[in-house]
């Protein structure tokens, strides 16, 4: 089997590499761009057949000059949400994806795709449908774009067509991100560096640190995006989350608990933590008010119905993994 991978370097798109890798799969083009050259270490162990620049890729595949691709894990986008220049974000994440799209359906290529759980913005509700659909940037927008195109085409789609709508990802190989980087991990390097970490205080009706998300370990999305390539007939728009909101108090408290059981030392509950100044809240920053999913929780009730049946990992346990990874690695 032929795949091809873009974002090949990034955060999911790594992961889907050695996840190829570790069912066998190894003839991988990896599509990415490495001004950055940093992300190289995201691929490190992993085995490919080929490499591009996304700059000359996605015209190249147009022209099939690939020959035969299976599939495409389409994970390459600008994922800053505070990104406001929307001539080029729909450029990335929108033009690029739907180019591709209409390649993939004149070779008989699979596309998985990502989508986001952005597209739902301010909704208080998380289904696939178009009423819960109020996404609160352009970098959302510029996903339900092309969900959207998905949706009028898969009637008459000639290959399977996938997306994912990631909720709060995070794990292994997200050290480039910086600022988008998951809480995890920035909880991860404020407590080795300042021995406490820092959370939101109270907005949105919430207490300071109860926001609640849909945390999802990046090994569960890989799970899922395999289980779909081993399922062709299966498409659709898809949420990928665990199902089940935690407060950001819990990723806090799993984070700091994690590296405190490295260390050898006890569990401490939330009260405590506060108690010994190991965990702080700061004033919500004015730059997000009105820009901030306070809550998100993924409804699962379409995932489950194509049968995939995957257990996702709660927050502790995914952090606990997570935290051992980040421990083990090099200084940069």
């Amino acid at each position: 089997m032929k795949v091809v991978v873009t974002g090949a370097a990034g955060m999911v798109g790594s992961n889907i590499v050695h996840g190829l890798n570790a069912i066998g799969i190894d003839d991988v083009i990896a599509v990415d761009d490495l001004t950055d050259g940093q992300k190289y270490r995201n691929l490190n162990g992993a085995q490919i057949s080929d490499y591009f620049d996304k700059s000359d890729f996605y015209h190249r595949f147009a022209r099939g000059e690939f020959g035969k691709v299976d599939a495409v894990f389409h994970d390459g986008a600008c994922s800053d949400t505070m990104e406001h220049n929307g001539r080029f974000m729909l450029d990335n994440n929108y033009r690029n994806s739907k180019d591709l799209l209409d390649a993939c359906q004149l070779q008989g290529t699979r596309l998985l795709y990502a989508s986001s759980a952005a597209t739902y913005g301010g909704s208080a509700s998380f289904r696939e449908e178009p009423e819960f659909e109020q996404p609160l940037n352009v970098y959302g927008y510029s996903k339900l774009l092309f969900d959207n195109v998905v949706r009028r085409m898969l009637p008459s789609a000639t290959s399977q067509v996938v997306g994912f709508r990631y909720f709060n990802v995070y794990g292994p190989r997200e050290q480039h991100k910086a600022r988008m980087a998951s809480v995890a991990f920035h909880h991860f390097n404020q407590f080795r560096d300042t021995g406490k970490v820092r959370l939101f205080g109270e907005y949105g009706g919430y207490a300071p640190g109860e926001q609640s998300r849909d945390f999802v370990f990046v090994n569960d999305v890989v799970a899922v995006n395999l289980w779909f390539l081993e399922h062709p007939d299966q498409r659709g728009i898809f949420n990928l989350g665990t199902g089940r909101a935690q407060p950001f108090n819990d990723v806090a408290v799993s984070t700091v608990n994690a590296v405190r059981a490295l260390r050898g030392e006890a569990a401490l509950p939330i009260n405590d933590l506060i108690a010994q100044g190991l965990l702080e809240y700061i004033a919500f920053p004015e730059a997000l008010k009105g820009k901030y999913q306070c809550f998100t929780q993924a409804d699962l009730t379409q995932l489950r119905s194509t049968g995939c049946d995957h257990r996702f990992a709660d927050v502790a346990t995914g952090i606990a993994s997570y935290v051992t990874w980040l421990a083990a690695q090099p200084a940069a």
